[in-house]
């Protein structure tokens, strides 16, 4: 053993009370909360207060509202279509609108599109957090990823509070990609400057229904 090293040691061991032995502390004590405790409305206010702070724009609709809904997001944009996925639900598609199914485009395709519209599996409020499994209701991967607007609707009953009831709630679908959305893609990697839209959609834009 070099004397360098011996010295080091030795001052350790007299640093420690003559022992390499670290002392022995009490077990940290973890207060996780794995159940939400906010009244239904409280929640649903915490979801859209974080979806505020992403910048997402949220509306409010009830179920038979959001055909009317997504026409008017889309007119406020002057969009004239968005891509769906094969499953989406047709009484959420308003009339004078296109709506394309993806039906294997090319990400070229999907690239050149005005948008997306999809559902979610589940939300969080604590985090602002959509969930997608990529069923036929949300779609592949990349038909959430490419597009420059994201145009999702989402229940008030998919909304829990906290994460640990979002993972059980996506435990059934063990075996299927999840995304996690917390608002419109963006990053500071670069010079710590923010820009938006490098890993997915500039903007998100949530549908809420009651």
């Amino acid at each position: 053993m070099s004397a360098a090293r011996e010295e080091i040691l030795s001052r350790i061991r007299g640093a420690l009370g003559g022992t390499t032995s670290l002392p022995v502390r009490d077990p940290v004590q973890k207060r996780y909360r794995y159940a939400g405790a906010l009244s239904p409305a409280d929640r649903i206010e915490l979801f859209i207060e974080c979806l505020h702070d992403y910048e997402a724009t949220v509306h409010r609709a009830s179920a038979q509202e959001v055909a009317t809904t997504v026409a008017k997001a889309l007119e406020a944009r002057g969009k004239r279509g968005l891509l769906v996925p094969l499953g989406i639900r047709t009484e959420w598609l308003p009339p004078g609108f296109l709506f394309e199914r993806d039906t294997e485009l090319s990400y070229d395709e999907i690239d050149r599109s005005e948008g997306v519209l999809t559902g979610c599996v589940v939300a969080v409020a604590l985090t602002g957090t959509i969930v997608l499994r990529h069923s036929e209701n949300e779609g592949r991967r990349a038909l959430t990823l490419i597009p420059d607007y994201h145009l999702c609707v989402v229940y008030e009953q998919q909304v829990v509070e906290t994460v640990p009831e979002a993972m059980e709630q996506m435990s059934a679908y063990a075996g299927s990609p999840i995304t996690t959305i917390s608002g419109p893609s963006a990053t500071s990697d670069i010079e710590m400057t923010r820009v938006k839209g490098v890993h997915g959609p500039r903007a998100l834009e949530v549908i809420l229904v009651s």
